[in-house]
C-alpha cells in the first residue's frame, strides 16, 4: 500500500457497515479477541428494542460499535448518549442542529470521537459546501477534525460500469478528504447484487466482490476499505435472509452463493447436502473449522450434528466468515505496509480543541 501525507498509510482496521439484525449482531459477538480490535462496525439502527440494546451490550471487549441512527425518529428515544451501551456515533452531513448536538455528547461519553459518514452518491454539493457542511458538524457536536473518522460511502458497486463511474468520484472525495486532518479516511462500498432470486439453484455461483475489485483500485491513495458485509448496499433487496437456504461464502475478489431447493427428505438433510458441497469445494480453508465460528457451524451441518438452522443462522454464519476472511486479506495486503491511522501516531496523543468554525486544518 502506497503512503498518503509523507508517509502515512490508513490503518487496517476493517470498517464494514452492517444491519443491526440478530444474524449480524451474532456474528459480530463470535469475534475472537485477537480479531475484535480489528473490527469497527457500523451498524445501522432501523429500530430501538431491548433486544437490539442487549446485543450491543453484549460485544466482545475491544470492539466498539458505531452506531447511525439517521433513519430513527429525531427524538429523545434516540439519543445514543440514553441507551446506557458505549458506542461511538455516526454523523452525517444534514443532520438536523439538535442531533448534532445530541452525537457530541455521546462522542464524548465514550471513545471521544465520531464517525462522519459521507455519502458518495447523495451528498455532491461540491468541496466548498461539503467543507461547510463538515464544519458544521465539528461547531454543533463540539468535535474537531482529529476526532471524527471520514467514512466515504460509495454505496452500491456491482457492474464493471458501476466501478468505472465510482473511481474517479471517490478520487475526487479522498482529495477533498486531504485539506483536513481527518483521524482516519475509509472507503466503503456494497458489491453484492441487490437480489439473488435469478441465480441458478443447487449450485455454487461465483460473483465478484467490486466492493473489493474497488477499494485495490484505490490502494495507491492509502485509504482504509469497508463493506456491507454480504448484504446488498442500501436500498438492497432480499439481503441475506433469502427464502432458500443460502450461503454467501466470501474468497479473494469473489463471492461463492450457495442456494439448496432440492425437494425430497428433510429440511436439515437438504442443508447438510448444501454444507457437504461447500465443505468439499477448493475453496473452503485449509484450516475448515478453525477459520472462524461461522465455518466451524457450517461443518457442523456437513457432518449432520446439528440441524439447518434458520435464515437468521444462514447469515451469522455468512457474516463471520466473511469477517475472518476479509482480516485475513487486509492483514496480507497491508504487511510490509507501515500500520497506523491517517494522521501519525504521534499526534493522536497531542490534545484537540473543540471546532469553533473558520479554522480548517490541513492534514500533513
Amino acid at each position: 500500500m502506497v503512503p498518503t501525507h509523507g508517509g502515512r498509510v490508513a490503518g487496517s482496521v476493517y470498517r464494514p457497515i452492517l444491519a443491526s439484525r440478530r444474524g449480524e449482531l451474532e456474528a459480530l459477538g463470535h469475534l475472537d479477541s485477537a480479531s475484535a480490535p480489528l473490527v469497527a462496525p457500523v451498524l445501522e439502527i432501523s429500530t430501538v428494542d431491548g433486544c437490539v440494546l442487549d446485543l450491543l451490550g453484549r460485544l466482545p471487549a475491544g470492539l466498539l460499535p458505531a452506531v447511525d441512527v439517521s433513519a430513527l425518529p429525531d427524538v429523545p428515544e434516540t439519543e445514543l448518549a440514553r441507551w446506557g451501551v458505549p458506542v461511538v456515533p455516526v454523523i452525517g452531513l444534514a443532520e438536523s442542529d439538535r442531533r448534532l448536538v445530541a452525537h457530541g455528547v455521546a462522542a464524548q461519553a465514550h471513545a471521544r470521537r465520531a464517525v462522519v459518514r459521507l455519502r458518495a452518491g447523495q451528498d455532491r454539493a461540491g468541496p466548498d459546501a461539503t467543507t461547510a457542511a463538515a464544519e458544521r458538524i465539528w461547531r454543533y457536536a463540539r468535535l474537531v477534525p482529529e476526532q471524527c473518522d471520514l467514512l466515504i460511502d460509495a454505496g452500491d458497486v456491482c457492474c464493471p460500469a458501476d466501478l468505472r463511474v465510482a473511481e474517479p468520484r471517490l478520487r475526487r472525495l479522498v482529495d477533498w478528504a486531504r485539506r483536513h486532518a481527518w483521524r482516519t479516511v475509509t472507503v466503503a462500498a456494497g458489491g453484492m447484487p441487490p437480489t439473488l432470486s435469478r441465480l441458478p439453484t443447487d449450485e455454487p455461483v461465483r460473483l465478484d466482490r467490486w466492493d473489493w475489485l474497488l477499494w485495490q483500485r484505490l490502494a495507491d491513495l492509502g485509504v482504509g476499505y469497508g463493506d456491507y458485509g454480504v448484504a446488498p448496499a442500501p436500498p438492497g433487496g432480499e439481503g441475506p435472509g433469502d427464502r432458500l437456504p443460502t450461503v454467501r461464502y466470501t474468497t479473494d475478489g469473489a463471492w461463492w452463493v450457495y442456494r439448496w431447493s432440492r425437494r425430497g427428505g428433510r429440511g436439515d438433510e437438504r442443508f447438510a447436502d448444501l454444507c457437504r458441497t461447500l465443505v468439499a469445494a477448493p475453496h473452503w480453508p485449509p484450516d475448515g473449522a478453525g477459520f472462524s465460528w461461522g465455518d466451524h457451524e457450517l461443518l457442523r451441518r456437513a457432518r449432520r450434528a446439528a440441524g439447518a438452522g434458520s435464515p437468521t443462522n444462514w447469515a451469522a454464519w455468512s457474516t463471520s466468515h466473511h469477517l475472518a476472511h476479509v482480516l485475513g486479506a487486509l492483514d496480507r495486503t497491508t504487511r510490509g505496509a507501515r500500520p497506523g491511522p491517517w494522521r501519525d501516531e504521534e499526534d493522536r496523543s497531542r490534545p484537540v480543541r473543540p471546532h469553533r468554525g473558520g479554522e480548517t486544518r490541513r492534514a500533513g
